[in-house]
Order: C-alpha cells, then sequence, then structure tokens
C-alpha cells in the first residue's frame, strides 16, 4: 500500500524554509548589532542617562507601527515584496543612524532607529511565513528551523560590531554603515522566495472572524499574552545588558560577548524546540520557557560578576525561545488563512507594544532608578515578577479550563 496519498509534501515548504533560515542569518544580524551599539551610542549622544535605550526603543515603537501596514502588504503582495520594503528601510535606517553619529544629532539619530523598525517589523514575519506552505506535521519543525537561523546571527553581528565599532574617528559609525551592506546584500535572497500572493477573497465569500473576536477566544488570547511577556522580558533585560556591563567596570568588547552567548541561547534551542513541541505539547515548552526566564532573573540578582551576567542572559535567551516559539505555534494554529492579515498584524502590534514599553523601561529602571548599575541592574531583574506572574496565570487558566469548541 503506498503512502504517497496520505503523506503531505512539504518540499517548496522547505525549499522556502532554506530560504528564511539564510535572510535569519545575514539580515537578521543587524538586530544584535544594533541592541549592542544602541544604548551606548544613545549614552554617548542623550544629554539625559535616563534616555540611553531610547534609540532602541524607537526601534520597537517602529515595529510596532510597521505591523498592521507590513500584514496588509504582505497580504496584498505577498511575502517577497514585504521582506524587501523591510530590507529597504533597514538600510535607510542605517543609514540615517550613520548620519546621526556624524553630524552629533541624538534626534536624527533617533530617527534612523525609528526607520530600523520596520525592518524589524518584517523580520517577524519570517517565522509566519515559514508556516505558508507547511503541512500541520512540518510547521512547528519550520518555524523553529527558521528561528535557528538566528544562530549565525548571533555569531556574525556581535563579530562585526568588534570590527567596526572603533572603524572610525566617530564610535559605532562603521558599525551603522555595515548594517547598510548586510541589508542591500541579504535582500537578494527573497528572490529565491516562493510563496504564493494569498488569493483575493470572493465576493460574498467568509470573511473570518473580526480582530476582536479573535483576540476573545481563549487560545489566541493567551498566545498573545505569552508571546508579549516572552519577548518584553528577553528586550527589557538585554536592552539594559550592555549598559549593565560597561557600567560595572567591564568593557565594551565583554558585553559583546555576553550579548553573543544570549542571542547563541536564544536560537540554538531553535533545532529541537519544534520536536519538543510535538512530543510534549505546546503549553508545557511555553510554561517551560516562562520558568527559564523566571531563572534568569533569580541568577542575574545573585551578583554582578561576568559569570553571573553570562549565565542570566543564556538563560534568559533559552526562556525566551520556548516561549516565544511555542506562542507563535499556539497562534498559527488558532486562526484561518482567511484571517492570517489581520490576525498576524494585531499579533505583532500587540506583543511589540509590550516590547516597546519594556524597552522605555529599561533604560529608566537601568539609569535612574538608583545611584549605581547594580542598583539599576536590580530594579530591572525584579521587574520581571509582575509580568511573569500575568503570563504564567494566563497559561495556567487556558489549560485548566473546560473544553469549549471554538470557532473556526
Amino acid at each position: 500500500m503506498t503512502m504517497t496519498a496520505t503523506t503531505p509534501d512539504d518540499s517548496q515548504a522547505k525549499r522556502n524554509v532554506a530560504v528564511l533560515v539564510a535572510a535569519q542569518a545575514v539580515l537578521g544580524a543587524q538586530m544584535p548589532m544594533i541592541f549592542i551599539v544602541g544604548g551606548l551610542a544613545g549614552e554617548s549622544l542623550a544629554t539625559n542617562a535616563c534616555l540611553a535605550t531610547l534609540p532602541i526603543s524607537l526601534i520597537v515603537l517602529g515595529s510596532m507601527l510597521a505591523a498592521t501596514p507590513i500584514s496588509a502588504i504582505m497580504q496584498r503582495w505577498g511575502r517577497r515584496v514585504g521582506f524587501l520594503v523591510g530590507a529597504t528601510a533597514g538600510a535607510l535606517g542605517g543609514l540615517v543612524g550613520a548620519y546621526g553619529l556624524y553630524l552629533g544629532s541624538f534626534p536624527i539619530f533617533l530617527l534612523g532607529s525609528l526607520l530600523t523598525g520596520i525592518y524589524m517589523s518584517a523580520h517577524g514575519f519570517y517565522r509566519f511565513a515559514a508556516a505558508d506552505t507547511a503541512s500541520d506535521a512540518f510547521r512547528p519543525k519550520a518555524i523553529s528551523y527558521v528561528m535557528a537561523g538566528g544562530l549565525a546571527a548571533a555569531i556574525i553581528g556581535p563579530q562585526i560590531v568588534k570590527l567596526t565599532s572603533t572603524a572610525y574617528v566617530i564610535p559605532f559609525l562603521g558599525t551603522y554603515m555595515a548594517v547598510i551592506a548586510v541589508n542591500v546584500i541579504g535582500s537578494v535572497l527573497f528572490f529565491f522566495l516562493d510563496i504564493p500572493t494569498p488569493a483575493k477573497m470572493a465576493e460574498g465569500a467568509p470573511k473570518g472572524r473580526t480582530r476582536l473576536e479573535m483576540l476573545k477566544t481563549p487560545r489566541i488570547a493567551v498566545a498573545i499574552i505569552c508571546a508579549m511577556v516572552s519577548y518584553a522580558l528577553m528586550n527589557l533585560v538585554m536592552t539594559s545588558t550592555p549598559l549593565a556591563v560597561v557600567g560595572c567596570g567591564y568593557s565594551a568588547n565583554d558585553a559583546a560577548d555576553v550579548v553573543t552567548g544570549h542571542v547563541l541561547a536564544m536560537y540554538i534551542p531553535s533545532f529541537f524546540t519544534g520536536q519538543l513541541i510535538a512530543r510534549f505539547g505546546v503549553e508545557r515548552i511555553v510554561a517551560l520557557g516562562l520558568a527559564i526566564l523566571g531563572a534568569a532573573g533569580v541568577v542575574a540578582l545573585q551578583g554582578v560578576e561576568l559569570g553571573n551576567f553570562f549565565i542570566a542572559l543564556i538563560l534568559l535567551g533559552i526562556g525566551w525561545n520556548f516561549g516565544f516559539i511555542g506562542a507563535t505555534t499556539m497562534l498559527a494554529s488558532a486562526h484561518d488563512v482567511n484571517e492570517r492579515g489581520r490576525m498576524q498584524g494585531l499579533n505583532d502590534l500587540l506583543v511589540f507594544g509590550g516590547v516597546t514599553f519594556a524597552s522605555l523601561a529599561s533604560g529608566g529602571l537601568m539609569n535612574c532608578s538608583g545611584g549605581s548599575a547594580v542598583e539599576g541592574w536590580t530594579a530591572v531583574n525584579l521587574a520581571m515578577i509582575p509580568l511573569l506572574t500575568l503570563a504564567g496565570g494566563a497559561l495556567l487558566w487556558l489549560v485548566l479550563k473546560p473544553t469549549e469548541p471554538e470557532a473556526a
């Protein structure tokens, strides 16, 4: 008896995953680059130390504002066009940021950060694009593999920072010039992407649930909350890390090494996160991710030795991976194709709204909540408690609530 008729053919999905993995590796390198130098550059330009992480906050704000338009572009013209728009914005953001550094202008530098956020928004859709042509069985693995492409980005990005941060008399100018090159080179990859543009809805065809109806769906609501908390906490702590490491007497290269370890930990688990979800269930993996995020905070509060920074940030990366990939998988299976544009745009709007708040809070907590870097770092990690309580409570409620049929 042949299995040809019952076994889904994921060859197209696997090709798309390969392209997206490469894009994650090349284009994704700019994110650790900017997160390493953004706060330090902001600190050198801002007149108020409390605003040091504002460049990072504006990147996330730009991502939040761009989420719905980018999703609509992809729904109408396809993933390739949306990703090319993102790469173009990333290059432009690097150019404006470099110009701001050249002039010593904090406002212009912030404008470059806001433009970079458009790239960050498009980058967030790589994981959804991986699921577009995948079968139900391959979908968790497809999402996981694409996220694993960030492993190369975790190595490439910080090394570029080390090579470029002092390449010019103006600190970090070379890094922002490198960001332009990364976007130009990486954008070529999208021409190999083969994801059909969603068909236009026929007159009178079902349009699916409204945004409000989807938000009222328990599984969708909990998936968004867990994704929001996982990403917000990761951003809250990572944004402050270079400032904390340097503030505690270590070098900028030490900060880059800590961030490298963190980003590696974000993506290495992706090689098996999909298999863990398939074996143990998505709810258990999300719960494990939240628990590991809590453990990261505990380690960070034990001291400011370089080893504490490394271990805390590695745990932070692993916790983010399980929590965010698990929540993405949960969401991807909870809406239909004709709801994709609305749901994915709404999800990223809410997720990056939470991340924007976290990154804004990060600089204030780090630089303005105490008289030293140690006190600021303590405040940052204590701020994790209420958000972890929210996500953990929501997930527990979903697991314990009576099962009810949900609208398709």
